[in-house]
């Protein structure tokens, strides 16, 4: 199971690592993953907050600002009997395809922002 941990202000998705029996927690949306492991949340909390700090020291000392991550475009590769599924769908309720998909990217994400809320933030 996946979760997100909040660590001095960023978000970090956290997952047990079964082989290790330990958490992974990983910061998203710079150029690399920020990767980090403990076995309880505490260390979590700790570990992740090492490399965090060290990456943002890094990021000013070279003027890097982190909010530029997300373009608003993202590409996806689909089978063809899915792409004229899913174009199909949107024809029938008189949208485009572009639309039909932000409008099913943001349902989904609804549902799980409600799941996340409710019991898979770490804070």
């Amino acid at each position: 199971m996946n979760n997100v941990m909040l660590i001095d202000g960023h978000k970090a998705v956290v997952n047990f690592d079964p082989d290790i029996a330990m958490f992974r927690g990983d910061f998203l949306g710079a150029e690399r993953r920020r990767r980090f492991y403990a076995s309880d949340v505490e260390g979590l909390q700790r570990e992740g907050a090492l490399p965090l700090r060290t990456f943002l020291d890094v990021c000013s000392d070279k003027g890097i600002t982190l909010n530029c991550c997300y373009s608003s475009k993202f590409f996806l590769r689909v089978d063809p009997e899915m792409h004229e599924a899913v174009a199909l769908a949107a024809a029938s309720h008189g949208i485009n395809l572009n639309l039909n998909l932000n409008q099913s990217a943001v349902a989904t994400l609804g549902a799980v922002s409600r799941v996340a809320d409710s019991n898979n933030v770490l804070a």
